[in-house]
This record gives C-alpha cells, sequence and structure tokens, in this order.
C-alpha cells in the first residue's frame, strides 16, 4: 500500500511458470539442483529452470540475483504480457454516453449537469490519442449524435423504431476524441438548450441500450447511462413492482432483483463482447421518483461496472456531487479486458467468489473493467482432511490491458501460516476482512430471502463463531464472566461492524425506512466495495463539531477525525 507496483520486463526466457499448475514464478518457490530447478510452492512440480533465467545460489539456497529482480523478492509484480497472452492486439479505451433527455431530467437540471460532467472529464481521459467516445440521448426515441472531425455543427439523427433499433452512419458516432474534440463540445454545449422545451416523459432505456451495444461490440469498453425516468416504451420496459406490502413476505426478495430478463440477457451480452455499463440513476423531481435501480444494477453487477444514486436530484443540490463523481470514475486507474485467476496450494481449493463480475468457469473470472474501487472477496475450502506443510500459498493472477495499450499482468503471492489450533487461527484473523465478507455474504442473501431473514442471520453467524472460539480458548476464556463476551482483540470490532451493517441502507428496516431503488444502490456499494470504504460506510468517523484550541475551528481539511476503529 502506498507503493509503486514493481513491472518485470519481457526477457528472452519469457514469463516463468510452473507446468503443472501454471502458477507464476514468485519468493516463495524453493530452489534446487544448484538453481537448475525450482519446486513450486503451490502445487509442489519440479521444473527446469530456462538457461536464460538460471543463477547460481547463495550459502542459504537462494538466488544470488534475488533482490535484483521483483519477481523473487516482492509478493506484488506486474509483467508485460507477451502475444501469446492475447486474444486479440488491445483496443483503445472507448466511452459511449447515453443521456436521458425526457421532461423530468430536463426539470430536475440532470442534463445540463450530466453535459458538464462530462466535458470537464474529456482532457484527462485515459488513452491520450487513442480514446474514443461517442454520444446518444433519449426519451421516447433514441436519438444519435454525428461527430466527424471538421463539423460546422453537429447533428442528431432519430430513429423511431424502438422495436428494432439500428445503429446510423456508425462511422460518425463513435469517433476520436483528439480529432473530433470540437465536435463533441459542440454536442454536449447545446444538449440543454435543445431539449429544454420537451414534454416528453417516455423513456426507451434498452432500445438505446441496444443501439450502444451494436456500436461498440466489435471493441469493447464503457457505456455510462444517465437515467432519470424509469425505462417505459420498448424492451426491457418496467412496471411499477415497488409494493411495500411485499416486505416479510416470499415476494420481497424478487422486489431486489432485475424485473425483466432482457437486463440479465443484455448483460451477459456485454460481459462477452467486454463492455461495461455504468449506470447514474437521478430519480429526479422534489420527492425521489421511482426508477427501478434493481434492473438497472443488474448490468454493472455481471460487468463490474457502477452504480450512483442521486435520489430527487436538483441540479442546485446535487450538480457538484455528480461532477465530482463523473471525473472520479472516468479517470481512475482501469483494467480493460480484465480476466483473473485464483491459485491455492495443494489440499484447498476456491470454493466461492463474491462481487461483481462473469464466472465463466470455476476459478476464472472475466471483468470487461476493473477499477481500484471494486473488490473480490474468495472463499477458500479443505479439499483434503490433513494439509501438509507448515504455510500455504494463494497466488491471484489479473490479465488485463491499461489505458496506454499494453497488456500486463498483475501477480499477488500470499503466504498463510497453516496452524493446528483453532483459537491459533482466530488471533491471526483480519476482523475487517471478516466484516467485509460477511456483508458481500448478506448482500446475496437479499436476492433471495427477506432482510429479517437475512438481519437474523448474520448476528447468528457472529454469535456461532464467538462461542467457537470460546470453547477453543479453553483455559484463556475461563476466566471470563459468563456473561461476557470472549474474543481476540483483532477481532474486538467484529461485533461493531456487525450492527452497522444492520443498520445501513442495504439492510436496514423495511420500506418505510429505505426506498427500493435507494436500498437497490446501497447492496451494489456493499458488493463491490474494498473493505476500508465499507468499513468506513458501516462506521463512519466522527469528527467534533465544536471549536478545538488545539486543533483549530472544526470542519477544516486539518480536523483529524475521532476515535475510529482500526486492526
Amino acid at each position: 500500500l502506498g507503493h509503486t507496483v514493481p513491472v518485470v520486463g519481457l526477457g528472452p526466457e519469457g514469463i516463468v511458470r510452473c507446468r503443472a499448475c501454471r502458477t507464476y514464478i514468485n519468493p516463495f518457490v524453493q530452489w534446487v539442483d544448484s538453481g537448475r530447478r525450482f519446486r513450486c510452492n503451490v502445487c509442489g512440480q519440479l521444473n527446469d529452470v530456462p538457461p536464460e533465467y538460471f543463477c547460481s545460489l547463495d550459502g542459504e539456497g537462494r538466488r544470488a540475483d534475488a533482490a535484483q529482480r521483483p519477481e523473487l523478492s516482492c509478493g506484488t509484480v506486474e509483467y508485460i504480457a507477451p502475444a501469446e497472452y492475447m486474444v486479440r492486439p488491445p483496443m483503445p479505451p472507448t466511452y459511449v454516453f447515453a443521456i436521458d433527455v425526457t421532461h423530468a431530467a430536463v426539470a430536475c437540471g440532470a442534463v445540463a449537469a450530466a453535459a458538464a460532467a462530462i466535458k470537464a472529464s474529456l482532457d484527462a481521459l485515459p488513452g491520450d490519442e487513442l480514446t474514443r467516445v461517442g454520444l446518444l440521448t433519449f426519451d421516447s426515441v433514441p436519438h444519435f449524435h454525428t461527430l466527424r472531425p471538421g463539423m460546422s455543427a453537429p447533428q442528431m439523427l432519430v430513429v423511431p423504431d424502438v422495436d428494432e433499433p439500428f445503429v446510423p452512419l456508425p462511422d460518425d458516432l463513435l469517433v476520436n476524441l483528439r480529432d473530433a474534440r470540437e465536435s463533441v463540445d459542440a454536442a454536449l454545449d447545446t444538449l440543454p438548450a435543445a431539449f429544454a422545451s420537451t414534454t416528453c416523459v417516455e423513456s426507451c432505456t434498452g432500445p438505446v441500450l441496444q443501439a450502444a451495444f451494436m456500436t461498440m461490440s466489435s471493441f469493447g469498453g464503457r457505456i455510462l447511462l444517465f437515467q432519470t425516468t424509469a425505462p417505459s416504451v420498448g424492451i426491457g420496459k418496467i412496471k411499477a413492482r415497488d409494493n411495500p406490502r411485499a416486505y416479510g413476505t416470499d415476494k420481497e426478495p424478487p422486489l431486489r432483483r432485475p424485473d425483466d430478463g432482457f437486463w440479465v440477457r443484455y448483460a451477459a451480452e456485454c460481459s462477452r463482447a467486454q463492455i461495461s455499463v455504468d449506470v447514474w440513476a437521478f430519480g429526479g423531481g422534489s420527492r425521489p421518483q421511482y426508477v427501478d435501480v434493481a434492473s438497472l444494477a443488474g448490468m454493472p453487477s455481471v460487468t463490474c461496472g457502477g452504480v450512483h444514486y442521486f435520489p430527487g436530484f436538483v441540479a442546485a443540490r446535487d450538480a457538484k456531487r455528480l461532477h465530482a463523481e463523473v471525473l472520479h470514475s472516468l479517470h481512475r486507474p482501469t483494467a480493460w479486458e480484465a480476466v483473473m485467476r485464483v491459485r491455492c496450494s495443494r489440499g484447498f481449493r476456491t470454493s466461492s467468489f463474491h462481487g461483481h463480475f462473469t464466472n465463466r468457469s470455476t476459478d476464472l473470472l472475466s471483468m470487461p473493467c476493473c477499477d481500484p474501487d471494486k473488490a473480490f472477496a474468495v472463499q477458500i475450502s479443505h479439499e483434503e482432511q490433513l494439509v501438509q506443510g507448515n504455510v500455504a500459498y494463494v497466488q491471484s493472477a489479473l490479465l488485463y490491458t491499461n489505458s496506454a495499450g499494453e497488456r500486463r499482468i498483475r501477480v499477488h503471492t500470499l503466504g498463510v501460516p497453516v496452524v493446528s489450533e483453532l483459537h491459533q487461527m482466530f488471533a491471526a484473523a483480519d476482523g475487517a476482512a471478516l466484516a467485509a465478507l460477511s456483508a458481500k455474504l448478506a448482500v446475496e442473501r437479499c436476492l433471495t430471502c427477506t432482510l429479517d431473514a437475512v438481519r437474523r442471520s448474520t448476528v447468528d453467524a457472529l454469535a456461532g463463531m464467538l462461542r467457537e472460539y470460546r470453547l477453543a480458548s479453553g483455559a484463556a476464556a475461563r476466566g471470563v464472566g459468563g456473561g461476557s463476551l470472549a474474543y481476540p482483540a483483532n477481532l474486538r470490532h467484529l461485533p461493531l461492524w456487525t450492527m452497522g451493517l444492520q443498520r445501513c441502507a442495504a439492510l436496514r428496516g423495511s420500506a418505510r425506512d429505505v426506498t427500493s431503488d435507494a436500498r437497490s444502490a446501497a447492496l451494489h456499494f456493499v458488493t463491490a466495495a474494498p473493505t476500508d470504504a465499507l468499513m468506513r460506510a458501516l462506521y463512519p468517523d466522527v469528527y467534533p463539531v465544536w471549536d478545538d484550541p488545539a486543533v483549530g475551528p472544526w470542519g477544516t481539511p486539518q480536523q483529524p477525525p475521532q476515535q475510529t476503529p482500526q486492526q
């Protein structure tokens, strides 16, 4: 954390890996036969060292050049991938913006705010001269904006057939940003005035997403959907299904899943085409309007996208937040066309993955786009009753294309001690990671169970774990009073975080306490969030609201937070 990941250049020997399990070489392999062979730390296979990679060993059996080779001295490295790791040449970063321009979107200021935020982000979009962009707007019909370089003014093409949408002039709809920058700026500047007098209240979200897919399906990229009115025309249209009376019955869990099969099918097609979908749902108006975030979130959940919800969007209040979130989403480091595989030592196996991705096989995850705001949880199970050795190893490898068009492989290798006593395992556990995993499992159960059942199961799981620790601790726990909890110091905040999970928007109360759209957005956040961000959400920082002579007035950037639990 806080250090630059070392990059391993591609030498004549290529990337050295175990020929049996395909584990990447790492600091934990054992060198034998004077350095001519190495034993894989994951599967135990003996491998020959390529002649170009050979180096003699020192008196302790370590390679003499270990300190000069990052892959032999660092747990995290990044390889420059050779051609055999590419299915196709790296594609340029591509962005298609689809903006809802219905009456509600114009009236609440979402159209002007979205256009301004997109325009402000263009200067720093990743990819430099390779970046391509496209612009679509929609109400009851899709509007295609031609952005050909050198045009005197941008043109808008309307396709009234929402049942069988097609893409007119595809070469003019998706353009190189540097070449067509003036046309792109002009199109964004004219959007608010072009639809200022609209009276259309219908939204054809499904057809415009189909058109965006046809525009970029051959090379992938990102679709950013700015939605204010619930989809009501064409494929994917939804019905008003926000029924508070369904809570506590078997009709409650479907409220948190996509209403129409189109959203699931479309997401699967996008994942196959390496397209990620981000949703910005506004629900504009003086009162939050229902836009069915549960259905819209079905696309980011499969394509590793994001959900940004602004209930009752009002430009005067929310435009700054929208501007900041759009810039952050577009400017952060991005891994394109990514796949990830997790390997672990003999005797263990990866039993489940949790996060936003497409599972291509038992241990291979596909993510059209990935960024630092996404995290994935992995559960590892025993495959054999007895595990050999005192250390188990886990290695994850993320193969991706960076925004400069380079294919890279980021490899993390972790060695974990194997202990014989249960209380030793508890003492070494990461409380924040356990809380994050518990939260992600709770969110998954929300899709099939009522909130009451999920809340009970989360507390029961915590109580069961602490009960096991008390039994495993033996004499150490006997000194604790009968009505007191017994837990190691590293898990002291786990009950607090669990209670925080009960009270966050994802699990709290019923329909009277949290709207369906706000709950769906919170569920998406919990599933995707890294551990540190999730812990801040479950137990926020606390700031004093009085002036402290020692630190100055409150509310300033220099004011430190108070008593945030840390591991």
